[in-house]
């Protein structure tokens, strides 16, 4: 996939898809990260720099669930700092919901094997004898993105980091589209509360594919906490019609993604 650059700044050596990206900082060179893991890197870095999402000196507060998508997004933003000529700082934080199943000591053990900097929320979310099928998957979102905005403000934090993926994107802007009525979706970069916060979305580029592959070969811990309305959701039906429709359409998603970009006010109501 193929996203022309944004700025006179970037460059690319070639058309194709996968070669590297040339700024006014020099060629990068990401030898210390092989396989799927590669090619990630390099849609992160492409999206970091057209959105400009790290700047110099940022401590970064990196929303960890546990899943594929957080680890992967953490593991490689702590890779990419061995070659990046931006420096930063790296906190993960765990949003413990108080649920039975989460085992926060699992990831704190990963996150100490790979030396980085981490810190565990605790939100009882199930206070007041709620059962997990009385939580939303709005309620749920809310307290977790609460917890998470005011550990960054208390810990020092201007980023923060969330795992959110080129199909999430893409699945948002369906969800809004037909349960909302509006055309919107996830922003790469977004500031918050007077710019107080800045959230960031590295993986933006990056289809879910790629990371699922990244994942069966890193070693990430496993911690896994199913939701228990994760089948009937809205957006599990988003996937199901994206996947429908790419029988038809292969360039599907592509396109989707692109129209947030083409926007033709002249032809809009």
């Amino acid at each position: 996939m193929y996203y022309p650059p944004r700025f006179a700044s970037q460059i690319y050596t070639g058309g194709q898809e996968n070669l590297p990206l040339v700024n006014f900082l020099g060629k990068v060179n990401m030898s210390v990260i092989t396989g799927p893991g590669y090619y990630i890197s390099k849609k992160m870095g492409k999206a970091m720099t057209d959105y400009d999402m790290i700047s110099e000196g940022d401590k970064i507060l990196v929303a960890v669930s546990g899943g594929k998508d957080s680890l992967t997004m953490l593991h490689l933003l702590n890779e990419r700092k061995k070659f990046v000529p931006v420096k930063y700082e790296l906190l993960a934080v765990h949003v413990d919901m108080g649920y039975p199943c989460h085992r926060p000591e699992v990831l704190s053990k990963y996150f100490n094997s790979i030396g980085v900097k981490h810190h565990i929320a605790k939100v009882d979310i199930l206070k007041g004898g709620k059962t997990r099928k009385d939580i939303s998957c709005f309620w749920c979102s809310w307290n977790r993105r609460k917890a998470l905005f005011e550990t960054a403000d208390k810990l020092g934090c201007t980023k923060v980091a969330l795992g959110h993926h080129y199909d999430d994107i893409i699945e948002t802007m369906l969800l809004n589209l037909f349960f909302q009525g509006e055309i919107s979706t996830m922003c790469p970069k977004q500031e918050l509360f007077k710019g107080k916060i800045t959230v960031i979305r590295p993986l933006a580029y990056v289809e879910e594919s790629l990371i699922v592959k990244f994942a069966k070969s890193a070693d990430f811990p496993h911690h896994k906490c199913s939701c228990p309305n994760a089948v009937t959701s809205k957006r599990t039906k988003m996937t199901e019609i994206l996947t429908d429709l790419e029988k038809i359409c292969p360039d599907v998603k592509k396109n989707i993604f692109r129209s947030l970009q083409r926007i033709k006010k002249d032809y809009l109501l």
